[in-house]
């Protein structure tokens, strides 16, 4: 496992991390947002509906594990970045979706990031998007943290706080 000097922020959906990451790209820290948004967001900009993009949920996942692993293999390991989820994400999403996760698991163990932000849920807020309710969002919560500390992580968690308090927490800690 090579070692990075990378920091993961994951959470629930509706926990806040996509608006953490624009705040630290805003102060000039290089990020890479959401892989699975920004897969759907192209789909759907494309004519194709959720229902439609998600049909085949192996197809679907191992997209965006692959995007995830493309992504990273060109990011330096030495560079400070920040990410909007990481591999070991997609071990939770695997399970969600009945797949097994040995590749997101094999996946998980290439590199290795610095520092890993559990970030509490929020109130869940569907969109066009998101469609989890709060019930699925607290399951995917479990199988996160689970997934992080299969992969070997602790995480560093984060209470419901402004988005400015999280923002000094990570510079504080990195």
């Amino acid at each position: 496992m090579r070692p990075t000097r990378w920091t993961v922020i994951t959470g629930a959906p509706c926990s806040g991390k996509t608006t953490v990451i624009r705040r630290l790209e805003q102060k000039g820290f290089r990020v890479v947002h959401e892989v699975a948004r920004a897969i759907i967001d192209g789909q759907m900009a494309r004519g194709l509906s959720l229902e439609q993009i998600k049909s085949d949920p192996d197809r679907f996942e191992r997209g965006i594990l692959e995007r995830k692993l493309a992504i990273e293999s060109d990011l330096p390991e030495d560079e400070e970045i920040f990410f909007d989820r990481g591999i070991p994400d997609s071990i939770a999403y695997f399970q969600i979706e009945g797949l097994d996760p040995a590749a997101p698991t094999a996946a998980s163990r290439i590199r290795r990031y610095r520092r890993v932000w559990f970030f509490e849920r929020l109130s869940c807020e569907p969109d066009r998007a998101r469609t989890e309710d709060d019930a699925l969002a607290a399951r995917i919560e479990g199988l996160l943290l689970a997934s992080y500390r299969r992969a070997g992580y602790g995480v560093t968690r984060s209470p419901v706080c402004p988005v400015a308090e999280r923002v000094e927490r990570i510079l504080k800690i990195r």
